[in-house]
């Protein structure tokens, strides 16, 4: 009996750690499906925030968010933190934001890992009713 226990106890917490979206992610551009950077997810302050850790377009390292509005404008990309406020929500992360750097647009935001890959993070951004969704890849080490 005892030996039932721990094995529905460890399976349990490895499928807790499956669904973990923290750590570390490559976005991929919609168009081309070239790798664009990494982003670190973490928590602070009991919310879930992501900052760009890694640029892989080497001339694209060095600039600022010149189209980020508030406290974000002319801010370096690199080590901008893009994902702000999200809370758990069951399957889903919410009630947070997205800022796109390159144009300077935020967007509400759901974070959700997907069905049938934990190592592939669902990244959507709403405008009102309508969305757009990004697939991120998990770093892995």
């Amino acid at each position: 009996m005892n030996k039932q226990l721990f094995v529905l106890v460890f399976l349990f917490s490895l499928s807790g750690n499956a669904q973990d979206v923290f750590g570390q992610w490559t976005t991929v551009d919609d168009e081309t499906k070239e790798k664009k950077s990494i982003v670190e997810i973490f928590k602070r302050e009991g919310e879930i925030f992501g900052k760009i850790i890694e640029i892989f377009d080497i001339s694209k390292r060095d600039l600022s968010c010149i189209h980020c509005e508030g406290e974000d404008y002319n801010k370096p990309i690199l080590g901008l933190e893009i994902i702000k406020n999200m809370e758990e929500d069951g399957e889903y992360y919410r009630k947070g934001t997205v800022i796109d750097p390159e144009n300077g647009k935020t967007y509400k935001l759901r974070l959700a890992l997907d069905e049938d890959d934990n190592d592939l993070l669902q990244v959507r951004g709403y405008i009102g009713f309508f969305y757009q969704t990004q697939y991120w890849e998990r770093v892995k080490e």
